[in-house]
């Protein structure tokens, strides 16, 4: 009889303790679940917020610029456009530099400006060198396309890696969870071993 309780509590014991893991484990599945909604969030905002700085030749008059602008804000892989004129780029560069450059060198260099930001799923280095080519040949007004190549891919790499090794975190916590229940409907199974029996004879 005693050998009996003790089986009993060892069973009791052990279906607690796999209670308690399934639960955790399923806690750590909710969190990593969270962790990868998050991580594709955060991806998705700073794609979007990397920059295409379309150089504007200086002979391209400001009606012409503004209409063009308002081509590009028509096509679906853009999210938005920012025209910054000769005089607002001076006055931005001349607040970073802390002096006045324009009296030194007697002229405004610099040129009128479309920053152009893409929706997320376009951010990629094989889009972009396409998109690169493209706004260089679109029009006549730009000259030039100026942005940051390498923290392009610096960035879909971190994304690509983070993701991996979530996906596996959770495939190998899916595989513990799965273990922990059928282990639990065994022990289960056991304990009622003689109900079932009892069962078996009716």
């Amino acid at each position: 009889m005693k050998k009996e309780t003790n089986i009993k509590s060892k069973i009791r014991g052990a279906y607690i303790t796999s209670l308690i893991s399934i639960s955790f484990v399923l806690l750590l599945l909710g969190i990593v679940g969270l962790l990868i909604i998050n991580a594709q969030i955060l991806s998705k905002y700073v794609k979007e917020n990397l920059c295409f700085s379309l150089i504007i030749k200086n002979e391209v008059k400001e009606p012409d610029i503004k209409q063009y602008q308002k081509t590009l804000d028509t096509y679906s892989f853009i999210k938005s456009t920012e025209y910054i004129t000769k005089e607002e780029a001076a006055a931005q560069l001349q607040e970073e530099l802390g002096e006045n450059f324009l009296e030194t060198l007697g002229y405004n260099p610099l040129s009128p400006t479309i920053n152009v930001y893409l929706n997320a799923e376009y951010a990629n280095p094989d889009s972009i060198q396409m998109l690169e080519t493209f706004f260089l040949t679109d029009t006549n007004m730009v000259s030039e396309v100026s942005y940051q190549q390498n923290l392009v891919s610096l960035i879909n790499d971190n994304v690509r890696k983070i993701s991996l090794i979530l996906l596996l975190f959770s495939a190998a916590l899916f595989v513990i969870s799965f273990a922990l229940l059928n282990n639990t409907i065994r022990l289960m199974i056991y304990s009622k071993r003689f109900i079932i029996n009892t069962m078996k004879l009716v």
